[in-house]
């Protein structure tokens, strides 16, 4: 197993992963980017109508080995309250 870190941007603001986690595959490296940003999305809205938020998980000589992204956008229809 190796050592992953997952550094999150919600648009605003970069948390660096100092800790990281072990992981058996690039597959679960995959799997555990994708799966945090619902939750970074969740907790971050509805600060705003538009923002990106992003987990770039890095090895432990500091090489992106993946990054997963989500944009969401809010429009109104009528005009907002």
């Amino acid at each position: 197993m190796a050592r992953y870190f997952f550094d999150t941007s919600d648009g605003n603001k970069l948390m660096r992963d100092e800790v990281g986690i072990e992981l058996d595959d690039l597959e679960r490296v995959r799997a555990e980017a994708i799966d945090a940003l619902p939750d970074i999305a969740r907790d971050k809205l509805p600060d705003g109508n538009d923002r990106v938020f992003s987990v770039q998980a890095r090895d432990r000589e500091g090489r992106v080995v993946f990054t997963a992204t989500l944009a969401f956008k809010g429009e109104w229809g009528v005009p907002p309250p």
